[in-house]
């Protein structure tokens, strides 16, 4: 994950996996490079740092603040990043444009149906313009029609912007997304295969 002029791949992982790329815990043995950086070696803070410039998340649940409108959702990590309000709000409305909700950024999550919160969901994690893209079970939540708009949306942003998407996901129709799958059991890796085909 140090080469970030390489392809980038859309594959598939699990559990404890997922928080070590996500910088969120690191690694009690082996090393894991990112971005030049030995992420076991380096403090709570450097780690935020990471998250904050280089990661975006999508959970199932969604995790939008209940009373925020989509736009302020999305502008909450360019907060974090320090930008101006202006480019916040510039970038907030660019990146909700791009998940097909130009004209809902006014609404609050109970006012938008399942599939439009996981798309400001996706807006957000894509707003910094992350190098990876961390999706945990994004299409849990949804029917099979919304499940494979977010899926096809999450395989365009990682061909046309080149974000590295690594999700987790329990269905195979999903995971049939990937170019790349890595099956785990009991913490193990059971196979790693690449799909002909795929995204």
């Amino acid at each position: 994950m140090s080469d970030p002029s390489a392809p980038a791949p859309l594959l598939e992982l699990a559990g404890v996996t997922m928080n070590i790329i996500g910088c969120l815990d690191t690694p009690t043995s082996g090393n894991y490079r990112f971005r030049g950086f030995e992420v076991g070696q380096l403090n709570r803070d450097q780690r935020a740092l990471l998250r904050r410039h280089e990661l975006g998340f999508v959970f199932q649940g969604f995790n939008l603040l209940a009373r925020t409108s989509a736009l302020e959702n999305v502008e909450l990590p360019l907060i974090y990043q320090g930008l101006p309000i202006t480019e916040r709000h510039n970038r907030a409305r660019a990146a909700l444009a791009d998940v097909g909700l130009d004209g809902w950024e006014h609404h609050t999550p109970s006012e938008l149906s399942g599939g439009q919160q996981q798309r400001v969901a996706i807006a957000r994690a894509i707003v910094t313009r992350p190098a990876i893209l961390l999706a945990d079970e994004p299409t849990g939540n949804l029917d099979t029609a919304r499940s494979q708009e977010v899926m096809e949306m999450i395989t365009r942003f990682n061909r046309d912007k080149g974000i590295t998407v690594v999700m987790v996901t329990h269905e195979p129709d999903m995971a049939a997304y990937a170019r790349r799958v890595i099956h785990f059991r009991d913490g193990l890796v059971e196979s790693d295969t690449t799909q002909t085909g795929a995204a």
